[in-house]
């Protein structure tokens, strides 16, 4: 199984509404290690690593309609996996 690195930044309402805490627990049901943060832009932004299928799943939700807030738009970057993160935590 390919490990990957996901970063996600994700534009909309995201701020304030709980969506790094709601990102964080999709991750680590899905056994993915890394962290999400706001950016000074008003943006969430998403870095994920594990399995390439789980990283997708991740995705997916995060481009869904049960996400907390309105999730406009969500660009990604695949990358290697650079195995440094472990645990998943709101910055």
């Amino acid at each position: 199984m390919t490990e990957v690195r996901l970063t996600a930044w994700v534009r909309g309402r995201v701020q304030g509404v709980g969506f790094r805490w709601w990102t964080r627990a999709r991750a680590l049901e899905l056994g993915l290690a890394g962290w999400a943060r706001n950016t000074d832009d008003g943006r969430v932004e998403v870095v994920a690593e594990g399995p390439e299928k789980a990283a997708g799943e991740l995705l997916e939700l995060l481009r869904g309609g049960g996400t907390p807030g309105r999730v406009d738009t969500v660009v990604e970057r695949w990358s290697e996996a650079r195995g440094n993160l472990s645990g998943f935590v709101e910055r």
